[in-house]
């Protein structure tokens, strides 16, 4: 190799050094550190951990907690998942289009993306106060009674999936908005000259042309699906009975309450690996859908 394609190596590699030495340090080493440390038994004290093999899986098999945070955070994330990207899209087709006040609504729906996340979960525990809350305020005047929304297992869940859609919905909005802005104006003339209809445009053209953009938007949906710890820690918990408990949360709980590293690291083993295969599903599967301009 020549010395001037010597240098040239060189300084690309001396330009990756900085993120190389940022992701292996707070990626690569605590991914590896956690999957050994979920090997080990948790240090008490004067007493160091020890080498236990699968029994913190063991027991992660026969928890119930672990099994009722895992069915939550599936029905959270079968939920959140299609209504955010739903409610994402529509609001993006909508301030794309030549209406009234177009700056104002986009201002509207981005706002609570750039709210911090302990400040909506206080703003919304405020609208499901039983009796004195927004929400039972509004049902009041259909003289419905009031209800415990936060405290009944059947309906807290629900709650933290409103909160869910309100605030991400705004991001992901953003993301079709710029990829809706990029689609050649021509194709909605040629359409228009053949007669198309505006849902046959959409189905037939624009939908396919934002296939890159959901896929991007679905696999941080996903990602966001199973990280929600702030909204649970000021509005429920956990609670009622382990009913808003996601995986996430529990992590939190038995690491940082119960100091129960190991157990953690098993916990968090499993939620890495469910959503690596989450994600390389999603590449495989929907990468012969997407349409790529």
């Amino acid at each position: 190799m020549s010395p001037a394609r010597l240098r040239t190596h060189l300084h690309g590699w001396l330009l990756l050094l900085p993120a190389a030495v940022l992701l292996a340090a707070f990626t690569y080493y605590p991914a590896i550190a956690t999957v050994l440390d979920s090997f080990f038994s948790t240090p008490r004290g004067a007493r160091p951990s020890i080498f236990v093999g699968l029994d913190n899986y063991q027991a992660m098999v026969q928890d119930p907690i672990f099994w009722r945070a895992l069915d939550n955070n599936i029905l959270y994330s079968m939920s959140t998942i299609p209504l955010t990207i739903a409610l994402a899209l529509l609001m993006a087709v909508w301030v794309n289009g030549k209406i009234a006040g177009r700056p104002f609504l986009r201002m509207a729906f981005f706002t609570p993306t750039v709210l911090p996340m302990i400040a909506v979960a206080n703003i919304w525990v405020f609208f499901y106060v039983p009796g004195y809350g927004l929400v039972d305020q509004v049902l009041g005047l259909f003289g419905l009674p009031a209800h415990n929304w936060l405290g009944n297992e059947h309906t807290a869940l629900a709650c933290l999936i409103v909160v869910a859609v309100w605030k991400d919905a705004g991001f992901f909005m953003i993301f079709y908005l710029a990829a809706l802005q990029q689609i050649p104006p021509q194709l909605r003339e040629a359409a228009a000259l053949e007669g198309a209809g505006r849902w046959y445009f959409f189905r037939r053209v624009t939908f396919p042309l934002l296939m890159p953009t959901t896929l991007f938007v679905l696999i941080n949906a996903v990602i966001n699906s199973f990280r929600l710890v702030d909204h649970i820690i000021v509005m429920t918990r956990g609670g009622p009975d382990n009913a808003t408990a996601l995986l996430l949360f529990y992590i939190y709980q038995v690491g940082f309450k119960f100091w129960d590293t190991a157990y953690a690291a098993t916990l968090t083993v499993v939620l890495l690996a469910l959503l690596a295969m989450l994600a390389l599903g999603q590449f495989l599967f929907l990468d012969r859908r997407i349409h790529y301009q």
